[in-house]
């Protein structure tokens, strides 16, 4: 690895570079002093630790200096990495965008957060991070939000940002990075930075020896410029005097554990160690420098030196490649255990804050006085320095745009005869046939799986986005296919790779573009029902942003039989039940997936809306004929009789989406034996379960005694009627209704992996069949 090229003139001057590292010293100072007050002056009231990973904010603290009072502009995106948060929040202190309350609340509730969060904490954080590796590759994908945007004359060109990402060098042992870099190079984006922390220490240890002269290698075939920091510019002066050329090649040989380890122990060890190392020139050279000069020139790599930073920075605003920085620093730099391989959650004790507060001239008592101690003259130019800070313009940075007008309905698909899924595909390409303002806004994506979950009508009529246009060369020609793939930058469809882990930060990133850039558009990702686990993490990411858009996926449970185990669900439902944020659907009938669509999108665009999740299925099921309009509110809240049961009656058929037919089935077989028996249809196990433990928690907390959706659904039956449900799915899913009004239930469902067969003998094996609802009542009447 070669050090970056200086630049032909000095950004800093002597002024600005001492301004700049007194900010360097309070930030550090900040950090620490957050983590301390709450471990160690707040009171613990459960005596658990509360941690915050001060030696992991030391090592940051240079580049977040230099990149947020220097080189960071209104328009630039930045995930901080996740340890780093109280270096942010002690930049925003700075800025006068943090308060001191939130600061002595750190970790604690409704302070600042253990991780920069866009929904919990209150200062300005543009991308949430905690879950390493995904805050990095999201900045991807924003990337690529951003060209989407900026080819529709959305995003003006003076407006173009960088998405940047802090990270620790062992972050870049997560997969999911590299499913990212790969995606951002079939796009050709633009305007990422990923600024490595390369402190050579995890969590456990200090990292492998193998990999540092490999991620050039990996980012530059990709298209990254690679831009390595080693050296800081006292180390760079030591090289070039007499026996300086010793010392770097002893460095550059020196293994990570090592050099950690003589960090941590100080000047006399590497006057020590290095006097048996270095020959007769080098000798003379360490001799010159007493302990303290000795240890500072040793531990003063390119990541912790103020001016190698911003040179580098500045030259790479040059152009807007993407860029990959390489930053060596010390883990814990300037703390009392520097380097030690124990450091990662290390806290400094009282006297050694106190030690550090003592150096760094801040008076006892004055703590949080961001710039207590200072000269007027050092304060003055400080506070100069951050007034003219680039990211201190007066320009907007969160944007609350108008919500966008849907249709009153979404026309139902013609058809006697239709599955859920080619329902979807159908509605979409009716939408996409339209000139809306709304049907502008969709953007659709999929992991290779397009064709397959029935987005092709959408992507015949809307095209793929692409930076560069692309012909169909099949239909230039001539060969017949149903599908017509034109690429160019009015594309609505963003094809990807199968990642899933892609999908939904993609589908964050685009979820997110009416806060970053101030248009709100209409994330839909689809993919394979089962492998939605695959994506679990990054899917519970984007959630937590706020991110807003809609996932769609199929087949439903057994109902693709002859795939087999591999490409069937069985806990998805209880996924959708369980994740905050989101809410499942599953309706089994075109009517209903129409209505719930067209909500969707409105309750997408509320301050108190969310994610929505349609489980569907390829099974092909004949269409109700509806005498009224009476089950579209039940519909929307979740559920609604399909056949209502006469008062008292002593047995109800409960299904949920592809098991619609068994359900109906199982009334023909059960009507004569139970008069009066009902069929419910719910569309959503997952707001029912909402709606009844909201009810409960309503009326422990003294507020109104409003019965649920569901308890109103059940009331007619008799107080010991029998329940049965039924799912393509996890039976658990429906089981708790019998916990509403304390009914017997029987719950038919899925819980094994299953084998390949057609539903006849899927249903019969798994005992969601007909005879198995005869069974089941048998059972809760014997």
């Amino acid at each position: 690895m070669n050090a970056i090229a200086p630049v032909p003139k000095p950004s800093l001057s002597p002024q600005e570079l001492q301004a700049l590292a007194t900010i360097e010293e309070r930030l550090l100072w900040l950090a620490s002093w957050t983590i301390h007050n709450a471990n160690h002056l707040r009171p613990n009231r459960d005596g658990l630790k509360v941690g915050g990973h001060q030696a992991s904010c030391a090592s940051m603290t240079s580049l977040m200096t230099a990149l947020y009072f220097k080189a960071l502009r209104p328009q630039d995106r930045v995930a901080v990495k996740p340890h780093a948060s109280p270096v942010f929040h002690g930049a925003q202190y700075l800025f006068g965008r943090q308060t001191r309350e939130q600061l002595e609340r750190f970790r604690g509730l409704g302070g600042a957060q253990s991780y920069p969060s866009r929904t919990k904490d209150k200062d300005d954080v543009d991308f949430s991070t905690g879950s390493v590796g995904l805050g990095v590759g999201v900045t991807a994908f924003a990337a690529l939000v951003q060209d989407y945007l900026a080819a529709r004359g959305r995003v003006p060109a003076e407006s173009m940002g960088r998405m940047i990402a802090l990270l620790g060098d062992a972050e870049l042992d997560e997969g999911n990075i590299y499913e990212a870099l790969i995606e951002a190079y079939k796009h050709d984006l633009r305007n990422i930075w990923w600024i490595v922390d390369y402190n050579r220490q995890s969590l456990d240890a200090t990292t492998s020896e193998r990999m540092w002269d490999r991620f050039d290698d990996i980012f530059e075939t990709v298209g990254w410029d690679v831009l390595t920091l080693k050296y800081g510019k006292r180390q760079l002066e030591a090289f070039a005097k007499p026996g300086g050329q010793s010392l770097q090649a002893w460095i550059e040989s020196c293994p990570n554990d090592l050099y950690a380890a003589l960090s941590y122990q100080g000047g006399a060890a590497w006057r020590e160690h290095l006097l048996q190392d270095l020959p007769q020139d080098g000798q003379v050279l360490i001799a010159s420098y007493d302990d303290a000069a000795l240890s500072n020139l040793m531990t003063q790599l390119g990541g912790h030196c103020l001016e190698t930073l911003v040179e580098a920075f500045d030259q790479a605003a040059q152009n807007d490649r993407p860029k990959l920085f390489i930053a060596y620093t010390v883990k814990g730099w300037r703390l009392p255990f520097q380097g030690h391989k124990d450091n990662h959650s290390g806290l400094m004790t009282p006297t050694q804050i106190d030690a550090l507060r003592q150096s760094l001239g801040i008076p006892e008592g004055q703590e949080w006085e961001a710039l207590a101690g200072l000269s007027q003259s050092d304060e003055a130019a400080v506070r100069a320095l951050i007034s003219k800070a680039p990211f201190q313009a007066d320009v907007k940075r969160r944007f609350n745009p108008a919500p966008v007008a849907i249709p009153e309905k979404f026309e139902v698909p013609s058809g006697d005869q239709q599955s859920t899924q080619a329902a979807f595909g159908k509605i979409l390409a009716d939408i996409a046939k339209t000139e809306s303002d709304f049907a502008a806004r969709i953007v659709t994506t999929s992991p290779d799986v397009t064709v397959s979950t029935n987005l092709g009508g959408f992507v015949n009529r809307r095209g793929l986005f692409s930076r560069t246009a692309t012909k169909d060369v099949f239909k230039d020609r001539k060969i017949a296919s149903p599908q017509i793939w034109t690429g160019s930058d009015a594309g609505q469809h963003i094809e990807l790779g199968i990642a899933e882990n892609n999908l939904f930060l993609n589908l964050s990133a685009f979820g997110l573009a009416g806060e970053h850039f101030g248009e709100r558009l209409f994330p839909i990702g689809t993919l394979y029902d089962p492998f939605i686990a695959r994506g679990l993490d990054a899917l519970n990411y984007a959630i937590y942003q706020n991110a807003r858009f809609m996932v769609v996926s199929t087949p439903s449970g057994l109902t693709l039989g002859p795939e087999g185990g591999a490409h069937q669900s069985i806990n998805t439902p209880l996924i959708g039940m369980g994740q905050p944020g989101l809410t499942h659907w599953e309706p089994a009938f075109a009517d209903e997936l129409a209505l719930l669509l067209r909500h969707s999108f409105v309750d997408m665009q509320e301050e108190t809306g969310g994610c929505h999740y349609f489980r569907l299925s390829t099974r092909t099921l004949a269409q109700p004929q509806r005498i009224d309009a009476t089950w579209r509110e039940g519909a929307l809240q979740g559920a609604y009789w399909l056949i209502p049961p006469s008062p008292g009656a002593e047995l109800a058929l409960i299904y949920c989406g592809a098991l619609a037919p068994e359900a109906l089935a199982g009334f023909e077989a059960l009507k004569e034996d139970f008069p009066g028996v009902g069929v419910l249809a719910v569309t959503s196990p997952d707001l029912l379960h909402r709606g009844w433990t909201a009810a409960g928690r309503a009326r422990w907390t003294g507020g109104p005694r409003l019965a649920s959706h569901i308890e109103q659904l059940l009331s007619p039956l008799h107080a010991r009627a029998g329940l049965i449900t039924l799912l393509d799915g996890s039976p658990s899913a429906l089981s708790w209704v019998g916990s509403v009004l304390g009914h017997r239930v029987r719950a038919l469902g899925v819980e094994q992996f299953g084998q390949t067969g057609d539903l006849p003998d899927l249903y019969r094996t798994y005992r969601l069949d007909c005879e198995a609802i005869l069974d089941a009542a048998a059972d809760l009447h014997f």
